[in-house]
Parts: C-alpha cells; sequence; structure tokens
C-alpha cells in the first residue's frame, strides 16, 4: 500500500502514523532509535505491506502491470490501491478526504526534526503537492507513476503504467473492493495483539 493506505490503517493514532509512513526509511536497528509507539506503527507497516503483498486480489492486479514493470508492479498497485481509497464513498467524500490528509501533515510536523533525513527531505513536497488528497484524481496518480519511476533505479518511464491504469479500471478496482475490507481487519487484529 501507498502512503494513503498507510496513513488511514494509522487510525488517527499519532505515533501509529509516524511509524507507518516512515517504515520504508527505517533500516534495521534504526527501528530501536524511536519511542514504543512509532516501532509499533513500523511494524504495523510491515505487516499491512506483507498482507497485501500475498493477497489474491493484489497478485490479479500486479499481473496487470507486470509484463512492462515486472519487480516494480507491487509499487504500481500500491498508488493504484491509494486512489481506490481516496475515492471509496464507504469512507471518504471530498471533503472529509481533504480534512484527513490536513490532519496527517499536522500529525507529522512536530516529528519532523528526528525522522529519517529522506523522509524529511520528501514531506515539505508530499505536503505542498497534497499527494493524500491528490490520489483521488487521475492526474495526481499520473504524477504518482511519475514519481515512482524518478525514485527508482530501473525504470525510466511511467506512461505505460498509467495506460493500462486507464485501460484496466474497472478490473483494478475490483481487486481493491475484495482486498481492503480484509486489509482494514487485519491492521485493526493486529494493533489489538500489539497492545
Amino acid at each position: 500500500m501507498n502512503y494513503l493506505a498507510h496513513a488511514y490503517l494509522s487510525f488517527h493514532d499519532p505515533e501509529l502514523l509516524v511509524g507507518n509512513l516512515i517504515s520504508d526509511f527505517v533500516k534495521g536497528k534504526k527501528k530501536f532509535d524511536y519511542s514504543s509507539g512509532i516501532q509499533s506503527g513500523i511494524a504495523l507497516h510491515r505487516a499491512i505491506d506483507n498482507f497485501t503483498d500475498g493477497y489474491w486480489a493484489t497478485k490479479e492486479a500486479k499481473e496487470i502491470f507486470r509484463p512492462a514493470y515486472r519487480l516494480y508492479s507491487g509499487a504500481m498497485v500500491d498508488v493504484v490501491y491509494d486512489h481506490f481509497l481516496a475515492t471509496d464513498i464507504r469512507i471518504f467524500s471530498t471533503g472529509s478526504l481533504l480534512q484527513f490528509s490536513t490532519e496527517v501533515y499536522e500529525t507529522m510536523e512536530p516529528y519532523l526534526p528526528g525522522l529519517p533525513e529522506h523522509f524529511q527531505k520528501m514531506f515539505p513536497y508530499m505536503k505542498q503537492h497534497d499527494w493524500l488528497f491528490n490520489y483521488q484524481f487521475n492526474w495526481g496518480i499520473e504524477r504518482s507513476f511519475g514519481g515512482l519511476v524518478r525514485r527508482a533505479t530501473y525504470l525510466y518511464e511511467s506512461e505505460t503504467a498509467f495506460g493500462l491504469f486507464n485501460q484496466h479500471y474497472s478490473q483494478l478496482k475490483s481487486c481493491y473492493d475484495k482486498f481492503f475490507p480484509e486489509l482494514v481487519q487485519m491492521a485493526k487484529e493486529f494493533i489489538n495483539k500489539m497492545a
């Protein structure tokens, strides 16, 4: 899952949110530099990723991107899933998504000085361009694919991914609809076990 899903699955807990959003930037024993609450968020992020990668509907969605993007097909699906979460009327309206994204940025701000340097450098762009809110728009997804390519070592273009997203929109949404409720349940159970 990408940033919106990880933020949403922190269920408004500030330290879970911080850990969930920085997890990809924290390697090995560096997690012990953080409070137990943030460490729990890091663990939650990794549990979410493991569940997502192993879920049958995610595997189906990855097959759409695999011929063009091979090992990066999962990253493409993560971006796509954030689009469907942002447009999921059972969870967000346009107003509540804007409120949620603002809450996330405001919650993260006080923690920034102690967070990994790469995250500190990325966060101002996330906030300025309101990534979380803009996942709802097709142009926001197009930009997200472009950002993924810029950060990846072996990717050179994102136009194919955006074309596949549009071409297989209904199938990808079906994969999200089957998968996401079970992910929410798993995240809640994981948090309860850590409590």
